[in-house]
């Protein structure tokens, strides 16, 4: 997996998205406004600056971190070549399910579908889809970028294949 999308540019959001390209992953992020995704890359730069300040992180890795993130507007742009969708959109049960059947039809069949709901049920998110055995929940801590920790979540159906796939990038976090 190489190609992530990231639904929501806000604070769980954009520290998911800064925490996969600092980790050398191609990253779209997608909110449904260009103010939001402004506001959510000045985060992500910001949150550089500082692990720079610290010795943590040179000019050239922040460049390379902020030249794996693009930004969309529309869902339908981000998913066509996507390997994993992280969902981090408000904690909105239908707001979510709708997503997540949009995601469902848009994203390339081999796809993962990942949910950072820290309570909505997973198996009832998989239920709005085709593909209940590819959703999982990938439970990001926050300060995304500082917390070393993702609680991965299998749903009714999530598939071992699935578990897997997500319990080793997890772990490249």
């Amino acid at each position: 997996m190489k190609n992530i999308v990231v639904i929501g540019a806000g604070t769980m959001g954009n520290g998911i998205a800064h925490t996969f390209a600092q980790s050398g992953f191609k990253v779209n992020l997608v909110d449904i406004s260009q103010e939001a995704i402004d506001r959510g890359m000045k985060t992500i730069t910001t949150n550089l600056d500082r692990i720079i300040a610290k010795g943590n992180l040179t000019e050239e890795q922040k460049s390379e971190t902020l030249g794996n993130i693009s930004s969309f507007t529309q869902l339908s742009e981000a998913c066509e070549n996507a390997d994993l969708i992280v969902e981090a959109a408000t904690e909105n049960q239908d707001l979510k399910l709708k997503i997540f059947k949009q995601m469902d039809e848009l994203a390339p069949e081999n796809c993962i579908l990942a949910t950072n709901t820290s309570s909505i049920s997973i198996t009832k998110i998989a239920a709005a889809t085709k593909r209940p055995e590819k959703v999982i929940g990938m439970h990001f801590m926050n300060p995304v970028p500082i917390m070393k920790l993702v609680e991965i979540i299998k749903g009714y159906s999530t598939s071992k294949e699935t578990f897997d796939a997500i319990f080793e990038m997890s772990k490249t976090l």
